[in-house]
């Protein structure tokens, strides 16, 4: 008979979320935690990104955010703070993005966890 693979808890992976923000692998996060239909949800007023829908789009939009860091100069992540199925994190970054110069960003981000996967991001900035 197989074995049965255990389901990560909500707080299993806060832990691996954290471990992986820190050393600032969040493809890394998203390609062993999130859902393949995961939601991607940025504030209304959020400048050139757009809520999403489905791992390949979030992928999308992490190449975009990327692509536009000239250099990144700091940051941190607080956290996690866990309540029920959801995680939060506080996340700042100090860095220079292409023809907009050097910008500091502070968010708290949300996410929604089922069936042992990261259902649902929500960015709060």
């Amino acid at each position: 008979m197989p074995t049965q693979e255990a389901v990560m808890t909500t707080q299993d992976i806060a832990n691996r979320l954290s471990e992986l923000f820190r050393e600032s692998k969040w493809s890394e996060a998203q390609e062993e935690l999130f859902s393949e239909d995961a939601l991607s949800i940025e504030p209304a007023h959020a400048q050139g990104f757009q809520s999403v829908k489905g791992l390949d789009k979030i992928r999308e939009k992490t190449e975009q955010f990327n692509a536009m860091v000239e250099k990144i100069h700091g940051g941190f992540v607080t956290g996690p703070t866990v309540a029920g199925n959801h995680i939060a994190f506080g996340i700042g970054l100090d860095a220079t993005f292409k023809g907009m110069g050097r910008q500091k960003m502070d968010e708290i981000a949300v996410y929604e966890v089922k069936d042992g996967k990261v259902v649902k991001e929500q960015f709060f900035y």
